[in-house]
């Protein structure tokens, strides 16, 4: 099995130690954040590492990198932390889960991060750095660029193209041949039927308090 460092040590490095240790080929031996965010010296029983001392410890000779971090600062944090590893000579490996829907014949970039129950449709292409969260469809012929991250139960139709370091959020419907420019951020349940603007920012309109209340409804 491959020896694998995570960098991390919040929600997201727990949940990839979950599903690099229970489906994958991966053999999880560490983990490393930033001197300063070093809390102690293990995490999940394992060895917690600063990343300044990393490359003596465990050598990218001997071991590959996985960055779990999440889609702070428009996925740039993440993609900084995914530069820094690279500059020190670090593989870095995706996570494509067993249990997710994976027919397009182009492999995913580095760093991926997809979960059970996507579906990713013939002929799609994902870059590098991209978390699919649980449950979204991926249209056929649709691309997602690099250090982009998808929350769960999106419809991306098909030959959408996503733009890198985009967020877009829980229940969110993209609708066929549109682009979505570079980081663009897209609320959840927002419905993009149109190309979006670079830095832009989609919201939907929210459920507001009906003025009955429940008890006063026939349903």
């Amino acid at each position: 099995m491959a020896k694998l460092v995570i960098f991390g040590a919040g929600d997201i490095a727990r949940l990839a130690h979950y599903y690099f240790t229970r489906d994958s080929d991966h053999d999880v031996v560490a983990f490393t954040v930033d001197r300063q965010y070093c809390q102690g010296d293990s995490f999940l029983d394992l060895p917690l590492v600063p990343f300044e001392d990393l490359v003596g410890n465990y050598p990218p000779s001997e071991y590959k990198m996985f960055v779990a971090l999440s889609y702070a600062r428009m996925n740039k944090l993440r993609a900084e932390k995914y530069f820094q590893a690279k500059a020190s000579g670090y593989e870095l490996v995706s996570y494509v889960s067993s249990r997710c829907s994976f027919l397009t014949d182009h492999p995913v970039g580095d760093n991926c991060f997809v979960l059970e129950d996507n579906t990713i449709q013939p002929f799609v292409t994902i870059g590098n750095d991209v978390t699919l969260w649980s449950g979204n469809h991926i249209g056929h012929d649709a691309i997602i660029e690099d250090h982009c991250f998808l929350a769960s139960h999106i419809v991306v139709s098909g030959y959408v193209r996503i733009r890198n370091n985009c967020f877009i959020g829980v229940n969110a419907t993209l609708r066929n041949s549109i682009t979505i420019a570079p980081e663009t951020l897209i609320g959840a349940a927002a419905i993009i039927m149109k190309d979006t603007v670079e830095k832009g920012v989609y919201l939907p309109k929210r459920a507001e308090l009906f003025t009955k209340s429940s008890d006063q409804i026939e349903l």
